[in-house]
C-alpha cells in the first residue's frame, strides 16, 4: 500500500502526522466536528476529529494496528497514552483507572481504556513523535494486500466462496460466443492460490524481533577474527572448482538494521547535582542549573554525534533514573551510570555490587569543583570518572559559567571512549 493512500485510511498514521504538523486532533461527542460537539473529556467523547493532513473523523472505539497482549488497542487508548506521555507511571495508571470509571458511569461514552505497560507506552510515544520509523508492537502496513489475498484464497479453497469469474463477451475476443455448457463448467471451478498465498497463510505472524536479534548476533560473530584456514594448493584443487568461482563476484550489500539506543542511568538521589529536570540542557548545550525540587519526567532523549562510533549519524541516548521497567537485554545497552556515591542506588540494578557494576559500565561522579571526592567513590577505582562544576551562586543566573561546557564535553569524551572500547562502532548500528 502506498504511503499516501495509507495515511488517508490508517488512524495511527493520521495521528502521527497531525502531531508532526502541530495540529492535534479534537475529541467530539458525535461524528459532527462542529465546535459545539468538541470536548476535552475523553469519558464523554465518542469520536476523534483530525484537521491535518485532511479533515477526517474516527470512532474512539475503532481498533488500531498497535498490539498489546495479542489484542488490537483502540484509538481511545492510543490517544490517552499520548496525552499522558509526560506524566509518571503511577499517575498514568491512576488516570486510566479514573477514566474507566467515568466511561462506565451514567452519561459516559462506554468502553474501556487499555493500560499500556512502560515498554509499550515508550515504544508508542517514540513512534508517534517521529523519532523512530518502526515499532515492534505495530503491525506494518506493507503486505496487507497479500494477507487479504491469502484470506480470500483460503476461503475459495475451502469452498466458502465461489470460483473463477464468469467469462463474458467483454472478456473474450470480439465476436466470440461461449458455449453455455462450457460456461457452466467455468462457474463450477475454484480459484487456486499461487505459492505466495498458499505459503503465507491467513494468520500473519511478525518475526521482525527475531530477525533483529539474529542480525545483531551474527554481526558480532562476523566481527570476531577467525583462525586462518589451510588453503589447498593450485595443483591439488580440481579444475572444476576453480572455474566455478568467479574472481570478481560482487558481494551483496548488508541490509541496514535499526541501531539500538544506548541508555544512561541517572541517580534518583535528591542530593544529585544532575537529575531528570536539568540533565538535558547540561549534556546538550553545556548549561548547568540546579535541579528542580520535583519532576514528573520519567524518560528523556538526547542526540549526540560521536565521530569514532558513527561519523555520519547522531546517536540517540535514552536517559532514565530507574531501571524498574528494564527488559533483560536493556542492560546490554547501558553505557554510563551517574552516581553520588550512595550504594542504595544500585539495589535494583542487575549488578548491585559497585565493583561488578563499574567493571561493565562507565561510572560518572559529578560534584562541586574544589570539594573532596567521597571516599566510597575513590574506592571504586578507575571505573568511575570524577568531574566537578563551579558552585552555583544564587542571583547570578548562570553568568560566567563557561566551564560547564568544558565539563559536559569531557563527560561525552569519556562516554565515547568507553563505547568505542566496547565495540559499539563495529558491532552496533
Amino acid at each position: 500500500m502506498a504511503e499516501g493512500s495509507a495515511i488517508l485510511l490508517d488512524p495511527l498514521l493520521i495521528l502521527r502526522n497531525s502531531i508532526a504538523s502541530n495540529s492535534p486532533p479534537v475529541p467530539t461527542t458525535s461524528p459532527d466536528a462542529s465546535a459545539a460537539n468538541a470536548t476535552d473529556n475523553l469519558a464523554l467523547a465518542t469520536h476523534l476529529h483530525f484537521s491535518s493532513p485532511s479533515h477526517q473523523t474516527y470512532e474512539l472505539s475503532a481498533p488500531t494496528r498497535f498490539i498489546s497482549s495479542s489484542t488490537l488497542v483502540d484509538l481511545r487508548s492510543i490517544f490517552f497514552a499520548w496525552q499522558k506521555k509526560d506524566v509518571a507511571i503511577p499517575d498514568y495508571i491512576a488516570s486510566a483507572q479514573q477514566l474507566n470509571e467515568e466511561l462506565t458511569a451514567p452519561g459516559g461514552a462506554g468502553g474501556k481504556v487499555q493500560n499500556l505497560v512502560f515498554v509499550e507506552r515508550l515504544d508508542l510515544i517514540t513512534w508517534l513523535e517521529g523519532a523512530s520509523d518502526e515499532s515492534e508492537y505495530i503491525t506494518p502496513l506493507e503486505g496487507d494486500e497479500g494477507r487479504a489475498a491469502a484470506a480470500e484464497a483460503a476461503m475459495v479453497a475451502s469452498g466458502a466462496v465461489g470460483g473463477v469469474a464468469t467469462v463474458t463477451g467483454s472478456g473474450a475476443r470480439t465476436g466470440k460466443t461461449i458455449d453455455p455448457r462450457l460456461q457452466e463448467i467455468y462457474n463450477g471451478e475454484r480459484r487456486m492460490g499461487d505459492r505466495n498465498t498458499v505459503l503465507r497463510g491467513i494468520k500473519p505472524t511478525d518475526f521482525s524481533h527475531v530477525r533483529k536479534s539474529a542480525e545483531n548476533y551474527l554481526g558480532r560473530t562476523r566481527a570476531r577474527p577467525s583462525a586462518p584456514t589451510a588453503t589447498p594448493s593450485t595443483s591439488t584443487r580440481p579444475a572444476s572448482s576453480t572455474a566455478s568461482i568467479p574472481p570478481s563476484l560482487p558481494s551483496h550489500p548488508k541490509k541496514a538494521t535499526r541501531r539500538p539506543d544506548p541508555i544512561i542511568l541517572l541517580s534518583p538521589s535528591a542530593s544529585s547535582l544532575l537529575r531528570m529536570s536539568n540533565i538535558k540542557p547540561f549534556l546538550e548545550s553545556g548549561s548547568y542549573a540546579p535541579p528542580a525540587p520535583t519532576s514528573n519526567t520519567t524518560i528523556l532523549h538526547v542526540s549526540r554525534l560521536l565521530p569514532s562510533i558513527d561519523p555520519t549519524r547522531p546517536l540517540r541516548f535514552i536517559l532514565v533514573d530507574s531501571p524498574e521497567h528494564f527488559k533483560p537485554d536493556y542492560w546490554e545497552r547501558v553505557v554510563a551510570v551517574f552516581t553520588t556515591g550512595q550504594t542504595w542506588q544500585f539495589k535494583s540494578y542487575k549488578w548491585s555490587n559497585p565493583g561488578d557494576l563499574f567493571g561493565r559500565v562507565l561510572g560518572v561522579y559529578l560534584g562541586w569543583r574544589g570539594d573532596e571526592v567521597p571516599e566510597t567513590v575513590r574506592g571504586w577505582g578507575r571505573g568511575v570518572v570524577n568531574v566537578g562544576v563551579d558552585k552555583w551562586i544564587e542571583g547570578r543566573k548562570g553568568e560566567g559559567r563557561w566551564r560547564d561546557r568544558e565539563v559536559a564535553e569531557s563527560i561525552w569524551g569519556q562516554i565515547e571512549g568507553w563505547m568505542k572500547g566496547r565495540g559499539w562502532g563495529v558491532n552496533v548500528g
